[in-house]
């Protein structure tokens, strides 16, 4: 028997489903990218996970003591106590979110010319290294691009690949090792223990430093323990602990498994050296060490989600919601990336609109297409997003924590049902505007 959330909902937020030829009208205006769709126009909003949380009553009882000093705020020390405790590093850098936390980590540790190594970056990730001079290098194992088959940890980095990779281009050329937990742009897919802990080994050898993404530790350590012979009897925090004692440091985007909607961080495990350098940029970029860039309360509500986030129950009732859609996708003929990742389903837009080729962009189309058909937002994954030719096309339903119900699911679940039945008929789209950067955010489209 599948267990019901364990939460009551204490307030609700009235949605409301526009009319289709409104919606015809609002998505031409928006060029047919989703990003550009005003919030009050999406029905069911999937673009993204990042800052949707639902906080608790716990969270939202901490905004209440926030402490909006500039410098020294006590939230700032419950947070360090907390992610302290969680992580089992001895410094902590406040940021303003994720991004912020790249930002810093990258500016100092990339140099033009270097690469940075990882399972698959994502985007943002991706912007920064390259910003910073640098060279994204992917190295996730191959089963991760074929969405049919099934492996536990599709997101685990491909060791013979690393190997390579560092006698050919020698240790100076490599800033650090990012591994991505869970690997976003796959599908959400877990990194597994033995997998952190060989990258970690194979790098510890050649003097290269290990940094991991963090933005859903939590949900990885869920699969761990729940895939990972050895690990079932483990709890969540055990489980974590051991993840990032095979790593130096971290960045983190608290808008995920922090379950708040602004926030982030940077974890250094004992290099002081780092820390103070880190301390010094916090101050030009974010503010001033102890807020970097946040509101006492946010702090506040960030040290508490960091705690919640850690419940097994919590983790098991959201990943089973993530697995219903992708059971009720699977049931209607839907091709998905299997087994289904953390915090989204993915749809393989390419295999399900295969008359598109990946220069007609199907993921794309097929956002603008489930927008149309019921008011649904989604995000592409694929050639849009990588700014060259994707091993899949994906389009991620990104399901934000404790928001939406199974009545949800079943409803986004019929709409892709129905353009499934008639999926001859998608038109793809091309691109009539696009920024050098992150093209996908404010790219404008029209129907080929």
């Amino acid at each position: 028997m599948r267990m019901p959330e364990p939460y009551r909902i204490k307030m609700v937020e009235p949605i409301r489903l526009l009319a289709r030829e409104e919606r015809e009208r609002k998505l031409n205006e928006a060029g047919l990218n989703v990003f550009s769709l005003k919030a009050e126009d999406v029905f069911i909003d999937l673009l993204t996970d990042s800052g949707t949380n639902a906080m608790s009553d716990n969270q939202w009882a901490g905004l209440m003591l926030g402490d909006e000093s500039y410098a020294g705020c006590k939230n700032f020390y419950h947070l360090q106590d907390t992610a302290q405790g969680i992580f089992g590093y001895k410094y902590i850098v406040p940021t303003h979110q994720g991004r912020g936390a790249e930002n810093l980590l990258f500016s100092i540790l990339v140099k033009p010319g270097q690469y940075v190594l990882g399972n698959v970056h994502f985007d943002t990730t991706e912007a920064h290294i390259t910003l910073k001079g640098g060279k994204p290098v992917n190295l996730v194992i191959d089963e991760a691009y074929d969405t049919s088959t099934y492996h536990p940890f599709k997101g685990n980095i491909d060791l013979q690949k690393l190997e390579n990779f560092i006698k050919e281009h020698g240790t100076d050329s490599i800033a650090f090792m990012l591994i991505t937990v869970t690997c976003n742009t796959v599908g959400g897919q877990p990194v597994s223990m033995e997998n952190i802990k060989q990258v970690s080994e194979i790098c510890r050898r050649y003097g290269i430093r290990v940094f991991i993404d963090a933005a859903r530790f939590a949900e990885n350590a869920y699969f761990i323990k729940t895939r990972e012979e050895g690990y079932q009897d483990k709890s969540i925090p055990e489980i974590v602990r051991e993840m990032f004692s095979y790593a130096d440091g971290f960045t983190f985007s608290a808008k995920k498994d922090a379950l708040v909607n602004i926030g982030g961080m940077i974890g250094i495990k004992d290099d002081e050296e780092l820390y103070m350098r880190l301390r010094e940029l916090v101050i030009v970029y974010e503010g001033f060490p102890t807020y970097g860039g946040l509101a006492g309360r946010d702090l506040e509500a960030m040290s508490r989600g960091l705690r919640e986030v850690l419940s097994f129950d919590y983790l098991q009732s959201r990943i089973s919601q993530v697995q219903y859609l992708g059971q009720l996708l699977s049931e209607a003929g839907i091709p998905i990336q299997t087994p289904v990742g953390g915090h989204a389903v993915f749809v393989d837009a390419g295999k399900m609109l295969p008359h598109l080729p990946w220069d007609s962009f199907p993921g794309v189309a097929l956002t603008a297409e489930l927008y149309l058909e019921g008011g649904v937002r989604a995000v592409e994954i694929g050639s849009l997003l990588m700014g060259r030719q994707a091993p899949t096309e994906l389009v991620r339903l990104t399901i934000p924590r404790r928001v939406y119900t199974d009545n949800h699911m079943a409803y986004v679940a019929e709409c892709l049902s129905n353009i499934n039945k008639r999926r001859d008929q998608v038109r793809g789209v091309k691109i009539t505007y696009e920024p050098p950067v992150l093209r996908h955010f404010l790219a404008r489209f029209e129907w080929a």
